[in-house]
């Protein structure tokens, strides 16, 4: 059997501006993601990293315009699929947590309910009780120090941290065998953001699950990461292993690892990433 578990051939995606053009915002991406690894994507703000893992779980913005060559899941070829089917999948087989919780949850509605459509839809046939129950058990291997009253409270009464964590718990509490983590530690300090990371850890391990884990932290990237894909412009300029990212080549590669100085011996002036229009129309690395 293949280990490979995701596929993305030739993705683009553009939006129309004001007088109808068309903005390219992905240029012909390619990626795998195998069974059981921490693929990374990193890049500055508006690179498409966020729009590449959508694309994955089908939630591109409706005004995005978009193709691809292949889309591929367990085999399954996600452009050929129903959208009913497309959608049983999201929340159970692939899950994505996203960037900002003040954004991705309701605020009218509990933790508690919010979460329980998770479950729901895991287990049709679960009574109340063992809902409640798995729910508070999921806030708590986050390290939620409060799980019970955590799950009846509403979004606004939970700091940016917690927040993240409650996203965190909603999607790895499935046991998705995709996940995309887009910033998950963007909001936390560092020893909940290792304590959150080491929730990702088991469950890759437990599930044998393949993350996309985007982020502009590169040290954190290199260190928890098996590989990495460094994307300027829409397009994948580099790929290479996440211990071998501090030797990569690429002159943008280069520039985003100079633009994080060492804390010992820091050099006396912050360099300023050079930018290059051709490398908007070299070709994407696999």
């Amino acid at each position: 059997m293949s280990d490979t578990l995701a596929q993305i051939d030739g993705l683009q995606v553009a939006f129309a501006g004001h007088d109808g053009a068309l903005t390219p915002a992905v240029r012909g991406v390619s990626l795998t993601v195998r069974r059981g690894e921490r693929l990374g994507i990193v890049g500055e703000s508006g690179s498409g990293k966020s729009l590449t893992g959508r694309a994955l779980l089908g939630l591109l913005p409706p005004e995005a315009k978009w193709s691809a060559n292949a889309l591929r899941f367990e085999g399954q070829d996600l452009l050929a699929m129903r959208p009913k089917a497309r959608r049983r999948l999201c929340g159970t087989r692939m899950s994505m947590i996203l960037q900002d919780p003040k954004y991705s949850l309701n605020p009218v509605m509990t933790v508690a309910q919010q979460m329980r459509e998770t479950f729901v839809r895991q287990a049709p046939k679960q009574g109340r009780r063992e809902i409640r129950e798995r729910i508070v058990a999921a806030l708590a291997a986050v390290h939620i120090r409060d799980p019970e009253r955590v799950a009846d409270a509403y979004p606004h009464e939970l700091s940016g941290g917690m927040g993240q964590r409650v996203m965190i718990a909603m999607m790895v509490s499935a046991g998705p065998r995709l996940l995309v983590a887009d910033e998950p530690t963007s909001a936390l300090d560092v020893l909940v953001s290792m304590q959150v990371l080491s929730v990702l850890d088991e469950m890759i391990y437990r599930h044998d699950t393949g993350l996309v884990f985007i982020s502009h932290d590169l040290p954190l990237v290199m260190s928890f990461c098996d590989r990495v894909a460094v994307m300027y412009g829409g397009r994948i300029v580099e790929t290479c292993a996440a211990r071998d990212l501090a030797r990569a080549t690429h002159p943008y590669t280069r520039g985003l690892l100079e633009a994080n100085p060492p804390l010992e011996n820091p050099p006396d002036e912050l360099p300023t990433l050079r930018r290059d229009p051709a490398w908007l129309d070299e070709g994407a690395a696999r």
